[in-house]
């Protein structure tokens, strides 16, 4: 009975030892779910290893700055401590690790706000009880982790994510990248002072600067849906165009066979009048030839092929092979619907890979270009183009060839403007991380690898 006494007082009075000895499982447990809603919200590929390398890690973190770190600089090591975790551990993009860290301080401030002060005042205890007294503590704790645990659950059922915002490129990531740094500033500094003044500080103050955090976020996300609205509305005026760019194709070539087909009638006539069967036989052969050519161009299938930019590039190209009479291969073996790439940055890139591999089959004897669009099968978010050509300078030079005025031309044409185009490709592989493009050859075959990384 006096044991249960002595535990009872221990827990009901200022002990830091049992303080201690509470925190450091709570620490892990708050963490875990902190992680639990961020991965949750940001659609970040993991696993239960990653997950629990940025739990330890982490934790650590907080907890030599809890009872190590000097106030308030602590507080600031695990603001860049959080993001700098999300990012390496996870290896998301830099905006995602700062949309990381806005998520969990956002979350732990409006938790704390509103449920701090209701717990307080219905106990009548001071607020720094909660960080002295072990079973202020506990209560506390369970009331914070129930609600994080919700929020989770929420997240989860309603599928809420804010995934693509990591796909925003150039200016408006910059521009993002700031305006989430100056709000995890302001974050931290009322976490800090949530914590360190809030006996001292009327409550409407305190709510007035959560208001004022959730005005600036909530225009920052409003934000963030315009210029995705803004980008979606792009990307489609550039598909529609392209794919209006492929009906003129097609209906270039029904008028072409329209007017054709009198002459092979005509043609065919022709022979069977004078009963020349063999010469019927080579005109046939010649037609089947052209018809196969012409069915490749017939045969692109949207469903297969469902993405306009690509659809629209092949059906061009095709048309290209059709007149020089080069024998065009291609396969569809993944989606290509959803390519982390801008529609006319794509386009210019197979543009440039693709007149480039015709032009040199062309001089061929034969005239092959393969081309396949396929799903890496040791990354699966990696998505490979293909391009294959034969070609005849066999002592092109793989490694100059995206230099500016470098060219594997050796006729006696005017150099002045060729190399430009693997030049200009250099420069959008320079722009995004996500796109990669190998050279390669043997005796037969100049290859072309274009990865995209989703």
């Amino acid at each position: 009975m006096e044991t249960m006494h002595m535990f009872w007082n221990a827990l009901t009075s200022e002990n830091q030892l049992i303080m201690s000895i509470i925190s450091i499982p709570c620490t892990f447990l708050e963490v875990y779910l902190y992680m639990q809603i961020f991965t949750t919200i940001l659609k970040i590929e993991t696993d239960k290893k990653k997950k629990l390398i940025f739990v330890v890690l982490y934790s650590i973190v907080a907890l030599l700055n809890t009872y190590f770190g000097v106030m308030p600089f602590n507080t600031f090591i695990n603001a860049i401590a959080l993001p700098l975790f999300i990012l390496i551990i996870f290896k998301t993009t830099i905006l995602k690790a700062f949309l990381g860290e806005i998520i969990t301080y956002f979350v732990v401030i409006l938790i704390s706000v509103s449920l701090l002060p209701l717990y307080t005042k219905t106990l009548n205890i001071a607020t720094s009880a909660t960080t002295t007294i072990p079973v202020y503590k506990l209560g506390f704790s369970l009331a914070f982790y129930s609600f994080l645990f919700f929020i989770y659950k929420f997240c989860k059922h309603f599928d809420i994510n804010i995934s693509d915002f990591d796909k925003i490129k150039g200016k408006n990531e910059i521009v993002l990248i700031l305006n989430f740094i100056v709000g995890s500033l302001a974050i931290g500094f009322e976490y800090f002072i949530l914590f360190n003044y809030i006996d001292y500080i009327p409550n409407f103050l305190v709510f007035m600067g959560l208001f004022i955090l959730l005005v600036y976020f909530s225009l920052n996300i409003l934000s963030l849906f315009r210029t995705k609205k803004l980008e979606a509305t792009t990307q489609s005026l550039e598909e529609q165009k392209l794919v209006n760019q492929t009906l003129n194709t097609l209906h270039d070539n029904i008028r072409g066979f329209k007017h054709d087909f009198n002459n092979i009638v005509q043609a065919i006539g022709g022979y069977l009048s004078t009963n020349n069967i063999d010469g019927l036989k080579t005109y046939y052969k010649d037609l089947l030839e052209e018809c196969q050519i012409n069915n490749n161009l017939a045969v692109l299938n949207p469903e297969l092929v469902n993405n306009p930019a690509i659809y629209s590039i092949l059906a061009d190209k095709l048309g290209k092979a059709e007149k020089d009479h080069i024998k065009l291969n291609y396969e569809v073996m993944t989606d290509l619907s959803n390519l982390n790439i801008k529609t006319y940055e794509l386009t210019r890139i197979l543009g440039i890979l693709f007149d480039n591999a015709l032009e040199a089959a062309s001089k061929c004897d034969k005239k092959i270009v393969n081309v396949s669009f396929r799903a890496d099968k040791n990354h699966r978010n990696r998505t490979l183009v293909i391009i294959q050509n034969t070609y005849t300078n066999k002592d092109v030079n793989v490694d100059r060839i995206f230099e500016k005025g470098y060219t594997s031309k050796t006729d006696g044409e005017n150099h002045q403007n060729h190399g430009l185009g693997l030049w200009e490709v250099r420069k959008y592989l320079k722009k995004n991380t996500n796109l990669d493009l190998y050279t390669t050859k043997n005796d037969m075959f100049f290859t072309q690898q274009f990865e995209i990384y989703n």
